[in-house]
């Protein structure tokens, strides 16, 4: 299956959750038996040769790309969760979005120092919570290795915001426009 064939599979929403905003929904890929396979598997050629330990995935639709692609690749898997979501003792970060402020957070001692993380995500548009969640795990003291998405909206700057604030990114497809 190709790029333009997994692509196809995404739906489009247009003017939501506004006007003039063209939503990638994945979750109609994810609805697609073989086209799941073959996201996770190219997500998986990316990432296998980067040695990583541990998956982090953030909420929501990061867990189920992130714990898939953790298991092809036999690592353990990590949630970066919103505020208030985990049960136990937490660290956490504040990040600034267009409308206001949020949190994510890692169950502490989640990700031991030293140890080698690919972020996932399904879409990557303006960067702001990839950053979040990238500098979430590097004040533990592990290695982002790779920010990777199914989705990257190339026209909105986020993988050119995580580029230049050190952390690799790849996507395995784009869609260019808003």
């Amino acid at each position: 299956m190709s790029a333009d064939s997994l692509a196809a599979l995404v739906r489009t929403i247009p003017d939501f959750p506004k006007p003039g905003i063209q939503f990638r929904d994945i979750t109609t890929l994810l609805a697609d038996g073989a086209g799941l396979a073959e996201l996770v598997e190219r997500m998986a050629a990316v990432a296998r040769p980067l040695d990583p330990a541990f998956i982090a995935g953030i909420e929501a639709r990061g867990f189920i790309l992130g714990a898939a692609l953790a298991h092809a690749l036999g690592v353990g898997f990590v949630p970066v969760r919103k505020k208030g979501k985990l049960p136990g003792k937490t660290v956490g970060i504040d990040y600034v979005l267009e409308y206001g402020t949020d949190r994510l957070e890692l169950h502490e001692g989640q990700i031991p120092d030293g140890a080698r993380v690919v972020l996932v995500d399904d879409l990557i548009a303006t960067g702001g919570t990839a950053l979040a969640a990238a500098q979430l795990i590097r004040e533990q003291g592990a290695t982002v290795l790779m920010a990777l998405f199914a989705i990257d909206l190339p026209d909105l700057g986020g993988m050119a915001a995580l580029e230049a604030d050190g952390v690799a990114s790849a996507a395995i497809i784009a869609f260019e426009g808003h």
